[in-house]
Parts: structure tokens; C-alpha cells; sequence
């Protein structure tokens, strides 16, 4: 597939539990109105701003509240549905913005709308909004800060309907970054109400939906399932074609599968790669697969400690590692390999590596480098078991007969970010997508000297550094993509991650279910689904 292509339960398992009473609206939805959606868990929180947020919260974000923008809306090939481009800034909460002469503030033009409460949305809800993404601490901060939205006084209410943000930089990275499901606008009255004297409303916010956007959670409960009602006081002209979502929470991948086989279901997110490649054999339901944009399926190899520190080593797994075989055998062919590049490196990522399997190669590079071999071991994530366990285990049967013996170090999702924190691990398998698709964006999070958690590699190299920190905020084309393809070639001949392949997003579906909007989140947008 080329990088651009895009690709039994019983009946007590669809009964609904019991919920409160739905409003008169919700209740005359009939089920031609109504999606059940079926996923393997739910939101653990109503605020993807606070702290601990599960990724189904972004779906909460994403439909229930609204954003100064949106991205642009790019057909996908096959026909399928659509997906985005971040480099078209289309208006959502703000009907128009105008940026300074001076190329330091973006001043905005609120429309006229209203949250749930019937409150209209004002520019001092942004502010409070926006301040509180960057105090709150934890991911909301840091993704804030992504593009260069870091403090409070960055952020001016100038009349109830213009609101302004003053650039501590000039980052490409802040107008799209405005997009993604952080910097969502909250009624800020309503939440101060109910506050409880915190000023910014943690535990009533993580329980409750204080929004503007397209649809109202009906009722929550965690690890059972979530029901949005559709708000028909939305601004937008276009409503959503349907009034209620429920989406339910079912671990079992096999039960997901069987409720849409059986037509009980009409969306299922998150299956094994396997079962998605069945099901698009099979032809009874609708496979729509998006390459993860920014994503991929690695294997970094510690080079701050341990043996690997040798890049003779980490080149010999680059050359050693069965390609193919993870394909085939972990992703069924739901993804897009990456290796085997030909020529140097470009300006687009992911893209493969110049490396393929050469055991021969593989072998002479251990023999200089450890020839009495090696005893090491990898981590991956329990959670993600069903990908990474059979990649483990064909890296650990590749790399057998160079005389590298891997143990396989199998953690517990709610540990894994723990395990990688301490960055002792001489190997890991993890997949890493970034919600800004730049090339920059991603090596700042993965190889820069910082060192953040998702530097898996510990990798440290000032070169690499200045290269990712021109490309970031450098606003000469030249010099943009000299500098990306010098930190990817880098990163080509240093190999202290080998990239295995870009996954796809596959969702499965009734074949009467259309509509269907990939966005940076990767979580259903329910504004955007029909029903035949």
C-alpha cells in the first residue's frame, strides 16, 4: 500500500442499562436517528484539559465543545469519508481572525453562539478558557505550549465578542495548534458556579459538560457507556443529521466484532489490525483506513546506556529486523512499511529508512561491535499486546542468530509510561503519533535533547538539537528543509530508533453508515455521521 492510500454476544449485551431520564428530544430519537458505536473503553472524564484524561476524552472535546478553528476538510481517495489538512485554518468559534502587521498577536472575531446554558459565548470565556489550558498543569500545558501558548498574559478578552493572543514567538505551530482538542472554549460563569472555590473548576469539569458544541452528554457511566443528545441550538447551520450517539464500552475485540457481523452495532473502533483485515476481505461492512498522520510503530534502542550506546549495534538491528514479517504477522497489512528507501532523506514524515533486511550486513556490524554477542532485553506495552507482543517476538528471532538474545519485558498499560520514564530500558516497542503533522513537531518530542518522555532513546546530540530548533521557528523555506532532512538523515545513520511502519486508523462500519471525518485526535466525530 503507498503511504497515501487509505485504506458471540448475547442479546443481554446490547440491552441498555438503566438512565436517568432522557429529555422528551432524546426519547422520540428513533433508531434511524440513533448510532450505537461500540469501543473497547470509554471516556474516564468530561475534560480532556484535565489532568489524567483517557484518549476517548477527546472525543468528549470534540463534540461537545467548540474551538476558535478548525482544519479543512480533504476528501479521502476511495471515497470513504474525509480527512484534514493542517495547513487550512477554516473558522469554527471565530467567524474571522487578523493577524498584527508585526507578525506578533492574531486578533479574533467571535460569532454569535451559545453554550448549553444558554449563556452566549463571550471573549472573556475564551481567555479563562485558554488561560486554564496553560496553568492546569500535566499534557494540556505542555500540548499548549507546543505552539508557544504558555502564560495568561498571552491572552486578551478586548470587548465581549474580540479576543487577541500576543505571540511570545512567532511559531508556525500556534494557529493550528488552536485546532486540536486542548484549547477548547468552556462556559466559564457556569463552571466558576460550580467550582467549589477551585479556580479553575477541576473535579465539577471532570464530571460535567460545560460547552457550546454540537452535541450534550445524556448520561455517563464509566466503563458502561456514554449517550450524547444532540443540541439543536448549535450555531452551526449545518446540524448533525443525527440526534443521539450511544457509545458503549465492550473490552472483548471479538464481542465488537461479532455485534457488527451481526448488524447490532453500526460502528466499531479499535479492533486488532487482524480483525479489520478480515472484515475488508470479507466485504459485509464498510473498512475506512487512514495512515496515521505524524505516527509510527518503532523500535528505539537506548543510547545513553547499555550496549546500544554502540551505533554499530543499533545499525545491525535496523539491518536485522523483519520488515515484512511485521507487516504480515502483527499489523495484517493495515499500515505502510518504512524501509527500504531509496535515495536521501526528504522533508516528509514518517518515511521510511534507507535499511531493509540484510542479516549479513546485520552479522559483520555485531561482530566488530560485541562479537562474544549480547544478553539484553525489550519493553512493550501489554495494552497495545495485540501489535507489539508479535513484533517483539520476531525482533527476538531475528536478532537470535547474530548472537543477541532478547528477554521480552511485557508491562501493564498503566505502567508503561512509568517503565519509560525511567529510560533504563536497552529496547522498547511503542507507536508514537503527534497531533501537528510536522516533521519538526515530531523530533522535537522524540530526539531532542530535552528529553521527554517520548525521547524513548534517551538520544542526546547538540547537532540534532540545532537542527530540530531551526526547523521549529526558522520561517526561510531554504532553511526549513535543510534543516529537516539534516535531523532525518541523522537519525537515518545514528538509528536510535528504527521505524517499522506507519499504522493505519481503521474504523469498520455498517455500509449505510457515511459521513465518516478522520481528525488529528483520532476519535469519531459524530457531527459528521449519516445514516442511510
Amino acid at each position: 500500500m503507498q503511504r497515501r492510500a487509505f485504506l458471540a454476544a448475547t442479546a443481554g449485551a446490547l440491552a441498555a442499562p438503566a438512565l436517568r431520564p432522557a429529555p422528551a428530544e432524546a426519547q422520540s430519537a428513533s433508531r434511524a436517528e440513533t448510532l450505537l458505536l461500540v469501543q473497547e473503553y470509554g471516556p474516564n472524564s468530561m475534560d480532556m484539559q484535565g489532568i489524567g484524561a483517557s484518549q476517548p476524552v477527546n472525543g468528549v472535546a470534540l463534540n461537545c465543545y467548540d474551538r476558535l478553528l478548525s482544519y479543512k476538510k480533504v476528501p479521502l481517495p476511495d471515497g470513504g469519508g474525509h480527512s484534514f489538512t493542517l495547513h487550512a485554518l477554516e473558522p469554527e468559534l471565530a467567524e474571522s481572525w487578523q493577524e498584527a502587521s508585526d507578525g506578533m498577536s492574531v486578533t479574533f472575531k467571535l460569532r454569535e453562539a451559545k453554550f448549553h446554558s444558554g449563556r452566549p459565548v463571550r471573549a472573556q470565556d475564551v481567555k479563562w478558557s485558554l488561560d486554564r489550558a496553560v496553568s492546569i498543569g500535566g499534557f494540556a500545558t505542555t500540548q499548549m505550549a507546543a505552539g508557544s501558548m504558555e502564560k495568561p498574559e498571552q491572552f486578551v478578552a478586548l470587548d465581549d465578542r474580540t479576543f487577541r493572543i500576543d505571540f511570545i514567538r512567532k511559531d508556525k505551530l500556534l494557529m493550528p495548534n488552536l485546532g486540536v482538542t486542548i484549547p477548547y472554549v468552556i462556559d466559564s460563569e457556569t463552571a466558576k458556579a460550580n467550582s467549589g472555590g477551585d479556580p479553575w473548576a477541576k473535579e465539577w469539569l471532570k464530571n460535567n459538560v460545560a460547552g457550546s458544541g454540537a452535541f450534550k452528554v445524556e448520561s455517563w457511566k464509566p466503563g458502561v457507556e456514554t449517550i450524547y443528545a444532540r443540541n439543536d441550538d448549535w450555531w452551526n447551520a449545518s446540524k448533525p443529521k443525527l440526534r443521539r450517539i450511544i457509545t458503549r464500552d465492550i473490552p472483548s475485540p471479538s464481542t465488537r466484532r461479532a455485534l457488527l457481523e451481526r448488524g447490532d452495532a453500526d460502528v466499531s473502533a479499535l479492533l486488532p489490525p487482524k480483525d479489520f483485515a478480515d472484515l475488508a476481505a470479507a466485504g459485509k461492512v464498510k473498512v475506512v483506513g487512514v495512515p496515521v498522520p505524524n505516527g509510527i510503530w518503532y523500535c528505539a534502542m537506548n543510547s545513553a546506556t547499555g550496549p546500544f550506546t554502540d551505533v554499530r549495534l543499533r545499525q545491525a538491528v535496523a539491518w536485522a529486523m523483519p520488515y515484512e514479517k511485521i507487516m504480515q504477522a502483527a499489523l495484517y497489512g493495515r499500515g505502510v512499511i518504512m524501509s527500504g528507501a531509496e535515495g536521501g532523506p526528504t522533508t516528509a514524515w514518517p518515511q521510511p529508512f534507507p535499511y531493509n533486511t540484510n542479516i549479513e550486513k546485520a552479522r559483520a556490524l555485531v561482530q566488530q561491535a560485541a562479537p562474544g554477542g549480547i544478553t539484553t532485553s525489550v519493553l512493550f506495552d501489554a495494552g497495545q499486546a495485540t501489535v507489539a507482543e508479535p513484533i517483539a517476538l520476531l525482533v527476538k528471532e531475528a536478532l537470535a542468530p547474530l548472537g543477541i538474545t532478547v528477554e521480552l519485558n511485557k508491562v501493564p498499560g498503566s505502567n508503561f509510561r512509568g517503565e519509560l520514564a525511567k529510560k533504563n530500558s536497552p529496547m522498547v516497542i511503542n507507536r508514537f503519533a503527534g497531533w501537528l503533522d510536522w516533521p519538526d513537531y515530531y523530533f522535537f518530542w522524540n530526539f531532542h535533547g530535552s528529553n521527554s518522555i517520548f525521547n524513548v532513546a534517551s538520544y542526546q546530540n547538540p547537532e540534532m538539537d540545532r537542527l530540530i530548533d531551526t526547523a521549529r521557528f526558522t520561517s526561510d523555506a531554504a532553511a526549513y528543509e535543510a534543516a529537516v532532512k539534516g535531523f532525518i538523515g541523522m537519525a537515518q545513520r545514528e538509528a536510535p530508533v528504527v521505524p517499522l511502519a506507519q499504522p493505519l486508523h481503521d474504523m469498520a462500519m455498517q455500509k449505510n453508515i457515511g459521513g465518516y471525518q478522520f481528525w488529528p485526535c483520532r476519535e469519531p466525530d459524530f457531527r459528521a455521521f449519516t445514516k442511510g
